[in-house]
């Protein structure tokens, strides 16, 4: 078999970059392929993986055991396709820049040997690619792509509008990302663990105040809310922290009240008011309900 060291080009496909019949088994050697003892930028090469430290700049911190072990089997009877991607950091000494989870998966194969493409990349453009690579892959969760749109920010000095076009992503959508960091630390564990969507994290965001948001966010995982009715909630509360018009409503609720308004909105998963009419306790519960589908949930929960 030919030696794998000729020149390759990004935009081709994986035939151009192995020969068909090329695998990598728990078997396979550099001796099976050619001398790879002087592995060159811009080629593919055997290297011993003992020999590739991995990536400092990895955005991506949680890899699931389960797919790693299943990839692994793959890998041990079929062999590796596609290569890692490396950059040479000394003689017979390489870093990773994408491709983890194959390496991952390839040392619990028993592979000593890996197919790897080589590359020249200082620092920055290191944690700027293996960022770039993972986003597009769309594998990491929103708190971990946040983190990334963060580090490139931060690290890379590029501001958001040139960030969104290094990832192909409108400024807005970078900005939602961004805002997840403002969140507190267990909604962020919540997002991350997949407790909660991207959808009802945005829904989150737009309370500004944090004892509401880990009320909203504890009903939603208690109630099992939709990313619509998280919404709903959300713009319940915000009407009810807005400033009340007319005759005595501009005295605060006492705790009392506040405490069976809490326990309403909690029962039927939207802000409920109490509208005091006068200092005797004569007043009426207002349930605001946002749709007939809502209104059918909200009888429901009342026996109706």
């Amino acid at each position: 078999m030919a030696a794998l060291q000729r020149k390759t080009g990004l935009g081709k496909g994986l035939g151009a970059l192995l020969q068909d019949d090329l695998k990598v088994s728990p078997n396979t050697t550099s001796r099976d392929i050619g001398d790879t003892s002087a592995p060159s930028a811009g080629s593919i090469n055997f290297i011993k993986i003992e020999q590739i430290a991995v990536n400092p700049f990895q955005p991506r911190t949680d890899f699931d055991e389960g797919a790693l072990r299943e990839l692994s089997e793959s890998i041990r009877l079929q062999g590796l396709i596609q290569p890692i991607t490396v950059r040479q950091v000394s003689k017979n000494q390489y870093q990773l820049i994408s491709g983890e989870r194959r390496l991952r998966a390839s040392i619990l194969a028993g592979i000593t040997e890996i197919p790897a493409y080589v590359r020249t990349a200082n620092d920055q453009q290191m944690l700027e690619m293996a960022l770039i690579e993972n986003i597009q892959r769309e594998n990491l969760n929103a708190i971990e792509v946040a983190l990334s749109f963060q580090r490139m920010i931060e690290e890379c000095n590029l501001k958001q509008e040139e960030l969104g076009d290094r990832v192909s992503k409108n400024r807005s959508t970078v900005t939602n990302y961004l805002r997840l960091l403002k969140l507190p630390p267990v909604i962020q564990v919540g997002i991350r663990d997949g407790k909660i969507t991207m959808g009802h994290a945005r829904a989150l965001i737009n309370v500004g105040d944090i004892d509401k948001q880990l009320f909203v966010y504890q009903e939603i995982i208690d109630k099992d809310l939709s990313v619509r009715m998280a919404e709903i909630l959300v713009r319940n509360i915000q009407e009810q922290l807005k400033p009340k018009k007319g005759k005595g409503v501009g005295k605060q609720l006492d705790f009392q009240y506040q405490k069976i308004e809490d326990d309403l909105a909690s029962k039927f998963s939207t802000r409920v008011r109490l509208n005091l009419k006068n200092s005797r306790g004569k007043g009426a519960i207002e349930i605001p309900f946002e749709s007939e589908d809502d209104l059918s949930r909200i009888l429901e929960l009342l026996d109706w």
